[in-house]
């Protein structure tokens, strides 16, 4: 009997090393994403301030890069945070914000309807951006599994071995620095880039063959306004100022559309370009896809007032609780901001 149970003891013991080992692994060959591609790192990081935002922002790189909660609570006093990741699909943009709701109720969602041009999955590469980083719930199952491109397997999101085990001889220092722990690159969900790289040239504006909307794209923008209508939020559709890729009259048809039929409101800011103020020779850091600083925070200042004046957006900006915690992200903020500045100098006059 002693002899059964000290093999028992034996087994559990070399079992428990096993997962241990197995775990620290995994996590050694899975991507840092905190100084390559570090947009993969974006949706982790919203755990760590999770609670207390009035307004959420979902969508692709049009939102990450192009709103900014900092300004927003600057100038209107309203907490927001921006989940996006790079190509986050419609459907992945509901995983997100099916997840976001368990740990809380945003006053607001805005979503932004760039990816309903999307009604497949583009890469797994793509696909690890968002996922890869993610807790696991069934809202991360759900968006594997909506998301999986031919070739790709499920159980190797379960298990990041299976994908990045030829990752041994490529490991760097990143991945031991970052092992156990993250640094945020973003402030609440904003990526900040203070490059001014002017209006580039574009292609030709094409006549496609069908301007239509995929069904599965209205299937889950339905269920992102159910999921909205059930906890109270209002959802809030909007079309960022990106001059690259295109957004046809015959897209934004369709959103005004959607949104008249289900008593939601629109933004089209590729419209509003001139009252917002933006100059494409000076608030764009890649030619005109996305804004930089400059550009975001004018953007979400005429944001933050509409969201103030027609939406209830409240100001904290007196609160006793959030003021302090805010206040002290401007500073890092603006010191960011100035150290960015100051480099750029420098290199500028070498």
């Amino acid at each position: 009997m002693k002899k059964k149970r000290k093999a028992i003891v034996s087994t559990g013991a070399v079992l428990i090393v096993f997962c241990i080992v197995f775990v620290l692994i995994s996590r050694l060959l899975r991507p840092k994403y905190m100084t390559d591609l570090e947009e993969g790192s974006f949706i982790s990081q919203y755990y760590r301030e999770a609670g207390g935002h009035d307004v959420i922002f979902l969508g692709d790189c049009e939102v990450y890069a192009n709103f900014s909660p900092m300004e927003l609570y600057r100038n209107n006093g309203i907490t927001a945070y921006v989940r996006g990741t790079p190509q986050q699909l419609v459907w992945m943009s509901y995983y997100v914000a099916e997840e976001t709701f368990r740990y809380e109720t945003p006053r607001v969602l805005v979503f932004n309807v760039n990816a309903m041009r999307y009604s497949e999955p583009v890469s797994e590469a793509y696909n690890r951006l968002t996922i890869d980083k993610m807790r696991w719930s069934g809202s991360k199952a759900g968006m594997i599994l909506a998301s999986m491109t031919e070739g790709e397997q499920f159980l190797s999101y379960v298990f990041p071995i299976l994908r990045y085990h030829s990752r041994f001889d490529k490991l760097t220092q990143e991945d031991f620095t970052y092992l156990f722990r993250e640094r945020d690159n973003t402030f609440n969900g904003f990526q900040l880039h203070t490059e001014v790289v002017p209006e580039g040239m574009f292609p030709v504006k094409k006549v496609l063959a069908d301007y239509q909307f995929g069904d599965i794209c209205y299937e889950y923008l339905d269920k992102i306004r159910l999921l909205c209508e059930e906890n109270g939020t209002e959802l809030i559709l909007v079309k960022a100022p990106s001059l690259y890729p295109y957004w046809y009259e015959e897209y934004d048809e369709q959103i005004r559309e959607y949104a008249a039929q289900h008593g939601l409101a629109f933004y089209n800011f590729v419209e509003r370009t001139e009252e917002i103020g933006l100059d494409f020779a000076r608030d764009t850091y890649d030619g005109g896809y996305h804004l930089n600083l400059f550009g975001a925070e004018k953007l979400s200042r005429y944001f933050g007032d509409i969201l103030a004046e027609k939406h209830g957006a409240a100001d904290h900006r007196q609160d006793p609780e959030t003021a302090p915690v805010y206040d002290k992200k401007l500073e890092m903020y603006d010191e960011v901001i100035r150290e960015r500045m100051r480099a750029e100098e420098n290199e500028e006059n070498q």
